[in-house]
């Protein structure tokens, strides 16, 4: 059997952390994050990195572990999260995975094996020439030769897709369809109890997106970018693209006004936030907590602590 865990997500500012640092606290847990901007170094605010004060002490892990110049990919999440929850398991902890992004979750909770990705840069700087020099139409053409599977599902215009499934065929002998079927019959790596939190009423979950916005800015954040900025971090870098930043990044490039980015950030925070409930309500074996106007931890903490004592993850 797959050791227990217990995931806690849902979309952004639903209260998480709060939740995760109390159950760790009741239990003697330790918390794992599962957000992939909260990965970066000097990205604190606009990621809701949570402070010192926030933690009450619950160590918390796989934050602020890489250099926003730094690449970063799922499966080395999955790699480096997976090192961190087996150590803590086998220090007989309980490992709380708190977070909003999904694929990060779903990855690791399922005992993903990823196509191979190491090795490739000079395929992919190759394969990406050649997409610009012939077009996607061209090497779309090459792709249905060698995975037409994959092939069919990609529009001509998608470089990115295009360009790692050639990779991955030219550096594993397979195709990315076959990477992915046999992942699916892999067993889990974690036998994982996920409890979501949102809304009843999706307005409110928005409002509280607002003042969060609002809050961020209030603390700091256009510094916080233009401090990435004045370090050369490029602005089409994966960590620049993280929400709250490419919008302050381009309003300080003179693209609009800061108030017109905030207004941007806000919008997008709430898009992002509806995505995040799309993936999760795909998922039958989550556990969802509703707020009303305002989170009730009180309750969240009575209702996780009973779906853990159910799962076997505590003791009644």
């Amino acid at each position: 059997m797959p050791p227990k865990i217990v995931v806690i997500t849902g979309p952004t500012a639903t209260g998480k952390t709060r939740l995760g640092v109390l159950l760790s606290r009741r239990t003697g847990g330790e918390v794992v994050s599962a957000d992939s901007m909260q990965l970066y170094s000097g990205m604190d605010i606009g990621t809701a990195k949570p402070a010192e004060e926030e933690t009450e002490g619950i160590p918390h892990h796989m934050l602020g572990v890489i250099s926003p110049f730094e690449s970063f990919s799922v499966s080395r999440y999955v790699e480096m999260a997976s090192e961190c929850i087996d150590g803590l398991l086998e220090r007989g902890k309980k490992v709380f995975l708190v977070g909003g992004t999904g694929l990060y979750i779903e990855s690791l909770v399922s005992g993903r094996v990823f196509a191979p990705a190491e090795g490739g840069e000079e395929i992919r700087r190759e394969l990406s020439a050649r997409y610009d020099s012939e077009g996607g139409e061209a090497l779309l053409r090459v792709l249905a030769e060698k995975d037409p599977e994959t092939a069919a599902r990609l529009h001509f215009n998608d470089k990115k897709r295009i360009v790692r499934a050639l990779e991955v065929f030219y550096l594993s002998g397979k195709t990315i369809s076959e990477h992915d079927k046999e992942s699916r019959t892999l067993p889990r790596r974690y036998d994982a109890l996920k409890i979501a939190l949102s809304f009843e009423d999706r307005a409110d979950l928005y409002r509280r997106i607002d003042r969060r916005v609002d809050e961020m800015m209030e603390r700091g954040l256009e510094a916080e970018v233009r401090s990435l900025i004045e370090k050369g971090l490029p602005p089409r870098s994966t960590a620049m693209q993280a929400i709250g930043y490419k919008e302050l990044a381009a309003a300080i490039e003179g693209k609009y006004s800061v108030k017109e980015a905030v207004s941007i950030i806000k919008q997008e925070s709430r898009r992002y936030a509806k995505r995040q409930l799309s993936w999760l309500r795909r998922d039958p074996e989550v556990e969802w907590i509703y707020w009303k106007k305002e989170p009730d931890f009180e309750f969240a903490v009575q209702r996780s602590t009973s779906l853990m004592e159910k799962y076997g993850i505590i003791s009644a």
